[in-house]
């Protein structure tokens, strides 16, 4: 450990985070490093990290790189505590070529980063909208199973005998699953018992994923519900699926978007300059969160099909030589501007961290 004298006045701190051991950096208000430290990544550690930044003086900020990773335990543990903590980006990669890279370096350097106000503010991930997050996981990666295994069933039927591949091929998934559930195999040895027992294996994984598919579902419809403004659910195209990505993506502090320009930045639907010579455009951004950027995506096509207004707005735009790519681009915009007002304009309530349940 290194460490300098204690000092009474503000401080700043930084974290290098990691599985098993965060390393933590104070420095002063100009700069000067006063001490660096390693500590374990569980409840006793972070407390122990806490009081021992707090015996160099009072915390102004902390810097922290991947709050919402290996650092999410050790943010809710600060800012439980009432310290400000920001996010800190990778460092600069020719930087680092040019000094070396350890931890109590990039620890360090997160607390400049946050001293000079480098580093950005962070979501809160300890209300609703986290609970929204952790379920969205969980249904991302179950319909991801599920989609596996549908494939996994239309190749073995592909591949079949020509008497079993007869009886499957033109089935719809369901139907196969239903027929393929009934099956019962044989002798193994045999191709036709084999297929029959593989098939009826991935049929009852289908069935199980789709069942805990539709289960949370049912969760995610209540805690969305508590959470969201009434105004967003009411609005054209915004089920609950879609509400959910654009929760998550302004977090449970959606206040620290200072501006419907930020957060259409934040869904990836600002426009990006793409003029070259006499030419003047914008086109597609491609940042951002990419999961609220298709949110905005299905809002806008629903919006298509199905909203007079919008109708004529595209087919003004057409008239005018815009491509349909530079038009879903202006009305992502514009339904980010929608959203906004409703997340945190209209109903700063969204932004309270409490915790509903998680069932009916």
């Amino acid at each position: 450990m290194n460490t300098l004298p204690e000092s009474e006045g503000l401080v700043t701190g930084g974290v290098d985070t990691h599985r098993d051991l965060h390393v933590a950096a104070v420095i002063d208000a100009v700069g000067r490093v006063l001490g660096t430290e390693a500590f374990a990544v569980d409840a006793d550690g972070y407390e122990a990290l806490l009081t021992w930044m707090r015996s160099f003086g009072t915390i102004s900020s902390v810097g922290m790189e991947g709050t919402g990773s290996y650092g999410a335990g050790l943010f809710r543990h600060l800012t439980s505590h009432g310290v400000a903590v920001l996010e800190v980006i990778r460092p600069n990669r020719q930087a680092r070529r040019r000094r070396g890279k350890s931890d109590p370096a990039d620890a360090e350097a997160a607390a400049r980063a946050a001293l000079c106000g480098e580093a950005s503010g962070t979501k809160a991930r300890n209300g609703a909208v986290e609970a929204i997050r952790a379920l969205r996981v969980v249904r991302c990666g179950a319909v991801k199973a599920s989609t596996q295994a549908s494939n996994q069933l239309k190749d073995l039927i592909v591949s079949a005998p020509e008497a079993l591949r007869a009886r499957l091929m033109g089935l719809s998934t369901p139907k196969r699953v239903e027929l393929a559930i009934r099956f019962r195999p044989g002798t193994i040895e045999d191709p036709t018992e084999a297929t029959k027992a593989a098939l009826r294996s991935v049929a009852r994984r289908w069935v199980a994923l789709q069942c805990e598919i539709t289960e949370i579902d049912r969760q995610l419809a209540v805690v969305v519900t508590t959470a969201a403004p009434e105004g967003l659910l009411a609005k054209q195209g915004v089920g609950f699926d879609v509400a959910g990505a654009l929760l998550v993506a302004a977090g449970d502090n959606a206040e620290r978007l200072g501006s419907e320009a930020g957060f259409a930045a934040l869904c990836g639907a600002s426009p990006i300059d793409a003029s070259s010579g006499k030419q003047v455009r914008h086109r597609l951004n491609r940042g951002g969160d990419r999961q609220a950027n298709v949110a905005l995506w299905r809002i806008v096509m629903t919006r298509m099909a199905c909203d007079p207004r919008t109708a004529a707005y595209v087919a003004r735009r057409t008239a005018q030589g815009m491509t349909k790519k530079e038009i879903i681009r202006c009305l992502k915009r514009y339904v980010a501007r929608e959203i906004y007002r409703e997340l945190v304009i209209e109903a700063p309530h969204v932004v309270t961290g409490f915790s509903p349940p998680l069932a009916a």
